[in-house]
């Protein structure tokens, strides 16, 4: 077979497309291969971060594989470093604990694989782009609508996630706003440990405990919603649901029953879960396909009460992308 000059050049101009559609991962025509290491699915957010992934590779194309670490850093590193071996086009991760797996991530990085955060900055480690709320900004504005429901003056109890650096955000905005606040008191602080054998209901009934009377302890400012529903049922328990009430960070179904409900939880800060695990394979298909992604994104936050939910069917739809606007919600932050 005589190949002319004429011809090498259409062989390399198609192999040069070829290559160009296929960089920077080469992606197989069957799509790309993305893997996903859930920091946690035992709740309702990590459920629908696991959804959100889900539904984007199903409508942008290619296949996904996923882990769960169940809040366990270590366990998250090694899920990771198994990743790393198989190579993916691009790997997902919601950070069970963003300094604790920046290690095996910063691994991951210089491995070629370009990493997509949801929910959390990874510290020190260069990943392609990272979606979260502003964690800071929910525990500021959480604590002034506290302070402002009180009127100004009253007594708190807080429990809050140091463990997480992510999280831990929350309670240095709450800590933030409190000097805005001379006449709220805190006068009891938990703060949750994934390794401890105390729950957040056992939290809040030794604060109930502690402080008996009326007047005694008007509030309780919570990291997430888990532990404002659990104070809320302490909190009724005791018959007390006329003197405290709880706050969440997180959103979901079962928050919005609650608070549709009457009980003593009154707020949550929405987050968008659902959206950030999107937008991460969104943007990495863009990334595949050679185009330019943001390093940033803050995705929004709803501050939602019973008159935000007045009205609204399947309110639990709110963080897909767009659903938002259609219940007439505007954002918090």
């Amino acid at each position: 077979m005589k190949i002319t000059l004429t011809g090498m050049w259409r062989i390399a101009l198609v192999c040069g497309l070829v290559l160009t559609l296929l960089a920077p991962g080469l992606v197989s025509a069957a799509g790309p291969k993305f893997a996903c290491s859930l920091g946690w699915m035992e709740n309702e957010s990590g459920q629908r971060q696991r959804w959100g992934f889900e539904a984007a590779v199903k409508e942008l194309g290619g296949t996904i594989t996923f882990t769960d670490a169940n809040y366990d850093p270590k366990k998250q590193s090694e899920q990771i470093e198994a990743f790393i071996k198989q190579k993916p086009d691009a790997l997902f991760v919601t950070p069970s604990d963003p300094a604790g797996i920046a290690l095996a991530v910063r691994r991951a990085v210089e491995a070629g694989i370009p990493v997509f955060s949801a929910d959390a900055i990874i510290p020190g480690a260069a990943v392609t782009t990272t979606i979260c709320s502003n964690d800071f900004g929910m525990g500021t504005w959480s604590l002034d609508w506290v302070a402002q429901k009180l009127g100004g003056k009253g007594k708190i109890g807080i429990i809050d996630l140091p463990s997480n650096e992510s999280w831990d955000l929350r309670g240095q905005g709450v800590q933030w706003a409190l000097k805005n606040w001379p006449d709220i008191k805190v006068v009891a602080k938990w703060s949750w440990d994934s390794t401890g054998a105390v729950t957040p209901r056992q939290a809040v009934d030794n604060m109930l405990t502690a402080n008996p009377n009326k007047g005694d302890l008007d509030a309780i400012w919570c990291a997430w919603d888990g532990a404002a529903m659990e104070g809320a049922l302490a909190i009724r328990a005791a018959g007390r649901q006329d003197e405290i009430f709880t706050t969440g960070i997180d959103g979901g179904k079962q928050a919005f029953d609650f608070i549709k409900s009457d009980t003593p939880f009154k707020l949550t800060m929405a987050q968008s879960i659902y959206t950030m695990s999107y937008m991460c394979v969104f943007y990495a298909h863009k990334y595949l396909a050679g185009e330019q992604v943001p390093r940033t994104v803050i995705a929004p936050v709803y501050a939602v009460t019973k008159d935000t939910l007045e009205g609204v069917k399947k309110p639990e739809d709110y963080d897909i992308p767009g659903v938002a606007k259609k219940f007439g919600w505007e954002k918090a932050l």
